[in-house]
């Protein structure tokens, strides 16, 4: 049976979010937001309570899960900001040894602060994953059968 994604896009302000953030965040929340714009050319969107979204795509495993999910986005998370690099970060290691300090896991690359990374690099490793995702999931939305 399948399963609805925990995380779906919402109606809720993006600016009204990242106004809610300390100074800092705030700052760094818009200009990872400038820089998913120009990559995505895709509007921010509120996916959940805490992440930013911008572009979609649909996916279908071979278990049969499927859903909606955002190309690349952000969160402003407690001790680090989230970036969400869809497909896999490790993929991206050229870029990586080239960012400044970071961590990361499959799809999440954590950073203290926009500050302390080069957002050049980071720009060029977001606009490669957002064409390797066009590539590998060109749906936005789920297809329509037909016949």
């Amino acid at each position: 049976m399948a399963t609805e994604n925990k995380t779906q896009p919402t109606t809720a302000s993006v600016k009204a979010f990242i106004d809610a953030q300390p100074a800092q965040r705030q700052a760094d929340c818009r200009a990872l937001s400038a820089l998913m714009r120009r990559v995505s050319g895709k509007r921010a969107v509120m996916w959940g309570e805490s992440m930013v979204g911008f572009g979609r795509y649909y996916y279908r495993y071979k278990s049969g899960h499927e859903g909606i999910y955002f190309r690349c986005g952000f969160s402003p998370r407690k001790n680090d900001l989230t970036i969400y690099v869809m497909p896999q970060v490790k993929q991206y290691a050229a870029f990586l040894k080239k960012l400044g300090p970071h961590k990361h896991s499959v799809s999440c690359l954590y950073i203290k602060r926009v500050s302390d990374i080069d957002m050049d690099v980071l720009e060029a490793l977001l606009s490669e994953a957002f064409l390797d995702m066009a590539r590998l999931y060109p749906n936005e939305k789920k297809p329509i059968k037909k016949g």
